[in-house]
């Protein structure tokens, strides 16, 4: 290298930092020879759009008969104090092949100072890096040698390897060096197979060496060896230790002209580059947080890779001298500057590049003149956007706050209600806070009844009636585990379900849980079992409308689905209600064993002559289920359906979980040139069905796949028509029965969804919502329309029309007409005043809410009969 091109750059805090080799002029009587390193601390100016001098320093050294040069430069941390500084390492080569080397550091004052120097018998060419101490690492002859300024003293590693690909800090290990060598296979058998014929097959293998504490590290973890005889040069983004396993995130570069990232060493993704031998890589973060890989050719080509969804290459220049990263411009954000190479101008920076591939892009070509403003409106504007930012920072602070106030109140109202429903259900009196008691303590609940002291639809009324109600009333209680549901099922006798209606299952968690709310989110289901088996599902599972979804938004919906089972209450003598809940099982057995209340909410409706008199809400306790993994893991509540026979054999309940824990479809099939004999073939032999030997209506499938465990019902209306109905698990189990059975219907067989209910009992209910909609407008109306009446006062004595006077005997005369156009005016006043009666806004939401109640009831009806 000539004496006049030893150049190399650096950047340090912004600032771009030029080392230089130059002879000092000669003195007349001087005897010795000497050398200067000089450094010039160049800043970017903003206002005028170029790099300016800001400082410089020199550092002589002796050259007689010695020939010096520039090795390598970087930025390290000194042991002694944690701060980063320029470290440059020296090369003086004497007559005798002896090579002197110095690492030198500079301070802000410019002043070099000397670490430490050591001397050689050879030249540094191969894998020369400067990391942390200062410290100095090499390889030659396959060998990994390093000195720091604390031993002062040349060691040796005791590793061979053929290249070192990154050096650096890596978490709780310190100071790594990733290389490559020779592969060492293991003659234990504990080792990875993969990872063993990886290094077998292409004879060399990754490895890490912690440089303190002499420590090596898996190389898998980095890159698979396969890639071992291809990278060059290595950039690690991330790494950190995780469950004692350290998780690492790079780039490589390859010799086949490959940007790849791996992530914890597997290969994710990869990238062409545009040159040919690519040497290193280095990463950066823009201000627009996009991670950009700097990689440098031999050629002198610089390109950048973006990674967002993919890889990819965003730009690239040629005939670059160098790069540095750095932010430059004081944006808070790092940039990259390109030095381009321009043989026509002796300054090093006169031909530059400053860009992110954003909004900052400064270039030497760009004449500035036009676009600089004033120092003062600069400083104005960065004020008054700091004013604006923090203006802006204080009312998201407010804003955080008072969400996280309304937040805590809605907690603590959910906590408050869940705690009242507990002891509803343990028959203890529920105190609500008064409103001193809230002054006091300056937050908390209150009651909504104001204090009264008797309210007229009390908590306490409420209490005694849950209270008042027989356990006798409950038959059985049960309980079954079905995929990934729980289904608790309450059968009632029948003394008691005939004066219910609205019937619901509620599951009301027993432990006592500060944090989270104890009520159990569960859909329920009422099912009839007579002696003809007929399944009726009235569930959150029914299909709604979808243009009467949105009709009653702040109100439940399961409100709405409880009227269409009055009617259902009156079943046979003979027969048997259960009322069923159905929710997930996984969040329960993230308690490991739970004991869950079971409540059962109802109207107790007491009748005289065939008509409604009375209707009460009830609560009655139902009593306790407990739940555990031992007890799932052991299989005591799950479903047993086996086959006996030419029968499946189940329980009830068995029978009732599986219902109630599937969808339910029905299909109509009519054929109109066949019979459909095929389809009990099909239900018998592909679908391996058995009927139950409790109903013989309802058969099992036990086909092996899926589709096992699918209930079936097949009912022939005639020859050329009947209903299947299937109850899965899911729409997958679903497809796949019906792609089965049109493989063995005839083509001209055609099979439509059927709407849940039967034509009969839909028209029958759908009377009843319509006379009760029609009951509903009128009441409200004509409460209105007498409220508003009473509330009007009239000209004209109590009880007496205007017209009671005889018109006759008024019109005779002058002063008997005007009595009468007098009358006859106030009379118009009062009829105008009374249309114009306003209505309270708490009166027309709660005449809205029963008007809509009623017709989304009529429509629903409406909607399953089309």
């Amino acid at each position: 290298m000539l004496l006049g091109e030893q150049e190399q750059f650096l950047s340090y805090n912004g600032e771009v930092l030029i080392f230089q080799l130059s002879k000092p002029k000669h003195v007349e009587g001087a005897a010795d020879k000497t050398m200067n390193l000089c450094v010039r601390r160049m800043a970017f100016n903003r206002d005028t759009k170029l790099f300016v001098q800001k400082s410089s320093g020199v550092f002589s050294m002796r050259a007689s008969h010695l020939k010096i040069e520039i090795i390598c430069c970087s930025c390290t941390t000194d042991s002694r104090t944690g701060i980063i500084l320029p470290c440059i390492l020296m090369k003086k080569k004497k007559r005798n092949n002896v090579v002197k080397y110095l690492l030198l550091l500079l301070h802000s004052s410019n002043q070099f100072e000397q670490s430490f120097h050591f001397k050689l018998d050879y030249e540094l060419k191969e894998d020369i890096r400067l990391f942390t101490g200062p410290s100095v690492l090499w390889r030659h002859a396959n060998k990994l040698f390093y000195i720091s300024c604390n031993t002062c003293t040349v060691l040796s590693a005791p590793v061979q390897l053929s290249s070192v690909v990154w050096t650096g800090e890596i978490e709780d290990e310190g100071t790594v060096v990733l290389g490559v060598r020779t592969a060492c296979l293991p003659e234990s058998e504990d080792e990875d197979e993969f990872s063993t014929s990886d290094r077998a097959i292409w004879g060399s293998e990754f490895f890490g060496y912690a440089i303190e504490t002499q420590k090596m590290l898996t190389g898998t973890c980095f890159m698979p060896h396969a890639y071992s005889r291809v990278v060059s040069s290595v950039y690690i983004c991330k790494n950190e230790m995780l469950k004692k396993q350290l998780r690492i995130s790079l780039v490589a570069i390859t010799h086949k002209n490959q940007l790849i990232w791996f992530q914890d060493g597997l290969p994710k993704d990869v990238c062409e580059l545009p040159y040919e031998k690519p040497c290193s890589v280095k990463g950066t973060v823009t201000s627009s947080n996009d991670l950009l890989f700097i990689v440098s050719f031999a050629s002198g080509n610089i390109c950048v890779v973006q990674r967002r969804e993919s890889l990819q290459v965003a730009s690239k220049w040629q005939k670059v001298k160098s790069v540095l990263v750095d932010d430059f411009i004081g944006s808070g954000s790092e940039q990259l500057l390109l030095l381009f190479k321009d043989d026509s101008n002796t300054d090093v920076l006169s031909t530059f590049k400053i860009t992110d591939l954003g909004e900052v892009n400064y270039a030497s070509d760009i004449n500035y003149k036009h676009d600089v403003p004033a120092a003062q409106a600069l400083q104005e504007n960065g004020l008054l956007t700091v004013q604006a930012l923090e203006t802006r920072l204080q009312a998201g602070c407010t804003s955080v706050r008072e969400l996280q106030q309304h937040l805590g109140l809605k907690k603590r109202v959910i906590l408050e209600s869940c705690k009242a429903l507990v002891d509803l259900v343990e028959e203890r009196t529920h105190i609500l806070p008064t409103a001193k008691e809230v002054k006091c303590r300056r937050e908390g609940l209150v009651s909504l009844w104001d204090d009264v002291e008797n309210p007229p639809h009390s908590l306490s009324k409420e209490t005694s009636l849950a209270s008042k109600v027989p356990e006798h009333f409950i038959k059985k209680l049960w309980q079954r585990v079905v995929g990934d549901s729980l289904v608790v099922g309450v059968k009632l006798t029948e003394s008691f379900y005939l004066s219910l209606s609205d019937v619901s299952l509620s599951l009301v968690m027993h432990q006592d849980f500060s944090s989270i709310s104890p009520i159990i989110e569960c859909r329920n289901k009422i099912i009839k079992l007579n002696k003809a088996f007929s399944a009726l599902a009235v569930s959150s599972c029914q299909i709604e409308p979808p243009p009467k979804k949105m009709k009653l938004d702040l109100h439940s919906k399961n409100d709405l689905k409880k009227e269409f089972p009055k009617r259902c209450s009156r079943v046979q003598p003979d027969g048997a209600k259960t009322v069923i809940a159905v929710t997930g099982l996984s969040p329960l057995l993230a308690f490991h064993r739970v004991c869950c209340i079971v409540l059962l909410h109802a109207k107790k409706q007491k009748r005289w002559n065939d008509s409604l008199q009375e209707s009460k809400k009830i609560t009655v306790l139902c009593g306790k289920i407990f739940l555990s993994l031992e007890d799932i893991s052991n299989g005591k509540y799950s479903v047993k359906m086996l086959r006996d026979n030419s029968y499946c054999t189940g329980s009830v309940e068995d029978i009732l979980a599986v219902l109630a824990a599937s969808v339910r479809f029905s299909f109509q099939i009519v054929s109109s040139d066949c019979t459909l004999t095929p389809v009990n073939s099909w239900l018998l032999g592909e679908m391996e069905c058995t009927p139950f030997k409790e109903c013989h209506d309802h058969i099992f499938c036990h086909k092996a796949g899926n589709v096992y465990g699918t209930v079936l019902n097949w009912t022939l209306k005639n020859p050329f028509e009947g209903v299947l109905t299937l109850f899965c698990r899911n729409l997958t189990v679903l497809f796949q029965c019906l792609h089965s059975l049109t493989r063995v219907l005839p083509p001209s067989c055609d099979v439509k969804l059927l709407r849940s209910g039967s034509k009969g009992v839909l028209t029958e209910q759908l009377a009843l919502a319509l006379e009760k909609e029609m009951l509903t407008l009128r009441t409200s109306f004509f409460s209105k329309e007498s409220k508003a009446e009473n509330s009007l006062t009239w000209g004209n004595e109590p009880g007496k029309k205007i017209s009671d006077a005889p018109a006759a005997s008024l019109l005779d005369s002058v002063e008997g007409v005007q009595q009468f156009r007098k009358k006859l005016q106030n009379e118009r006043e009062e009829s105008v005043r009374s249309m114009n009666q306003t209505m309270n806004g708490a009166l027309y939401q709660q005449i809205a809410l029963k008007i809509a109640e009623a017709q989304l009831s009529s429509d629903m009806i409406v909607w399953r009969l089309s």
